[in-house]
């Protein structure tokens, strides 16, 4: 059991010298990625070289998350005894066992599966919420431990009052990371005053938007990060009680979280009188159904409770109505992922990263028409060029860049005369858009916008739950209004209609997804018009 920092530390120290004495590492990426690609059959085969070979006592091959570029799993890195360098390899197979080994036995790398990790995709990234995945072992408490995890958690105990921890939280700057940008700091400060015997944490980990996977890797790779911040919340806000949302679709993240959960409760650092304060903490996690509605927070919450994932109006908010009544703070994965870097670093530190208004860095899903496929974590700020050509590598195939969709179902389509746009929550908002939970997904120039808004458009009226005619109605009537832009039957009252309808529902909708579903719509009017124009029929 650990009941103090020194336990703690003592805990860490042991688990570093042991792999500082032991061997050196074989790290396989062990995300859902490169697990339908094969990693699993990987590192059966490289454990089978190793043990082949006598070399178990010499070299540790050891199961990590996702290294964020997807587009080229699998993908494998080699760490010496000392940790002091590592080699990455990149499309390896179980092919690929023996060579690899071989080049371990050699000391000269296997050239033709190297990955140059000095291109962009790497070096413009700044890692705080990834910092830790493709290092530590997911399913190894220990392994977290060892890399400084769960000290923010002890020293909040130890060192600083609930108020103190909100304080950091506010200096930081830190918004919420789920797509609203809400004052994390504030939002846990008005819980924090309410008077109530029982309040909840709550981690929305129900990504809906297609092209979106940052919270999903987050939660397979780095599970503990995430109850760590959760347990920081609960201490600031009063509340003793947290629940983690995720959709069934992630069965292996609900895996690794429900392992943590287990883990951190038998060493004590979950559970009744943490390090022997009189603060206590539970996580249990609970199993989304797939709506994307449930992504709102009211819907969650009714979820949770067991009844059907339907939007309620607000106010009452959930600081003083949330969860069976209760004050309930609910933040997402990757808010939570901040949290233990903040404590640990100091609010100050966070805030001097990124812009102004959005401080602090943004993880990002690259897909869609791109070169580099997958995860990557830049601080705010940065530009949608340096996002798309230098890190995501360009528009593959010869095509050109036409535009990219941020922000999920509920975003807008940007075009190319504002790719040096600054990325933050205000600029995109400016330019149409939204942040969303950080899927980016480029189009080159083969795609029809209208056809895109279509797509976006009919998601949403096919997850509406129904509740509000405005966009119930609504996202149904836009739908078969595009289907006439798009079979080049539609009239010039269509498009003065279609513009007409969008501004009735994002205005009177009940909840967000309906609130922000015309925004696909919207954008591509106001940066692809001639291609609505296109679809008018000559009278």
């Amino acid at each position: 059991m650990i009941t103090s920092i020194d336990d703690l530390q003592a805990l860490a120290e042991k688990k570093r010298a042991e792999c500082a004495e032991n061997s050196s590492e074989l790290r396989v990426c062990a995300g859902t990625s490169c697990l339908s690609l094969g990693s699993s059959e990987l590192k059966k085969s490289l454990q089978d070289e190793i043990q082949s070979r006598g070399l178990n006592d010499s070299c540790n091959i050891k199961s990590v998350g996702c290294n964020g570029l997807c587009a080229n799993g699998t993908l494998v890195s080699y760490c010496t005894k000392d940790k002091s360098k590592s080699t990455f390899y990149e499309r390896v197979t179980s092919g690929d066992a023996s060579g690899l080994v071989d080049s371990i036995q050699n000391g000269t790398p296997l050239e033709d599966r190297m990955c140059d990790i000095s291109q962009p995709f790497f070096t413009y990234q700044k890692k705080i919420v990834l910092e830790n995945i493709g290092i530590i072992d997911p399913d190894d408490i220990e392994d977290y431990i060892a890399h400084g995890g769960y000290l923010s958690l002890f020293r909040a105990l130890d060192e600083m009052s609930p108020k103190d921890v909100i304080e950091e939280v506010k200096i930081s700057g830190l918004r919420g990371r789920g797509g609203g940008g809400y004052p994390t700091g504030i939002k846990w400060e008005s819980v924090s005053k309410v008077l109530s015997e029982q309040k909840y944490i709550i981690c929305n980990g129900d990504e809906g938007d297609p092209g979106a996977f940052m919270d999903r890797a987050v939660m397979e790779s780095d599970p503990h990060r995430i109850l760590e911040g959760m347990a920081i919340a609960g201490y600031a806000c009063g509340a003793n009680k947290g629940y983690i949302y995720v959709r069934a679709e992630y069965p292996l993240a609900v895996d690794k979280l429900n392992r943590a959960i287990k883990q951190a409760t038998k060493l004590g650092i979950l559970g009744e009188n943490i390090a022997h304060s009189n603060f206590s903490f539970n996580i249990e996690v609970r199993l989304g159904a797939g709506a994307f509605v449930c992504g709102e927070a009211t819907a969650l919450i009714a979820s949770i409770e067991g009844n059907r994932g339907n939007p309620r109006q607000k106010p009452p908010h959930l600081s003083d109505y949330g969860l069976w009544g209760e004050p309930t703070v609910l933040n997402n994965v990757e808010t939570f992922a901040n949290i233990a870097p903040i404590i640990k670093n100091g609010g100050a530190w966070y805030k001097s990263i990124g812009t102004e208004s959005s401080s602090g860095t943004k993880v990002f899903a690259l897909t869609g028409h791109i070169q580099n496929t997958g995860l990557v974590e830049v601080p705010m700020g940065t530009t949608l060029r340096e996002l798309i050509f230098d890190i995501g590598g360009g528009v593959p195939d010869g095509k050109k860049f036409k535009a990219i969709q941020s922000g999920g179902p509920s975003g807008g389509c940007i075009p190319e005369s504002l790719l040096d746009l600054h990325v933050d929550y205000e600029s995109l908002k400016n330019a149409g858009s939204i942040m969303g939970s950080g899927g980016l997904i480029v189009i080159d120039d083969s795609s029809n916008m209208v056809e895109i808004a279509r797509f976006f458009m009919d998601f949403c009226r096919s997850e509406s739950c129904g509740k509000c005619t405005p966009c119930r109605v609504g996202t149904t009537e836009l739908t078969l209004l595009l289907d006439k832009f798009i079979n080049k039957k539609a009239t010039k009252s269509d498009f003065e209609l279609l513009k007409e309808m969008c501004e009735i529902v994002k205005s009177a909708s009940l909840c967000g997804l309906g609130q922000t579903a015309p925004n696909p719509v919207l954008s591509t009017i106001k940066y692809f018009e001639d291609e609505y124009l296109a679809g008018i029929r000559d009278d």
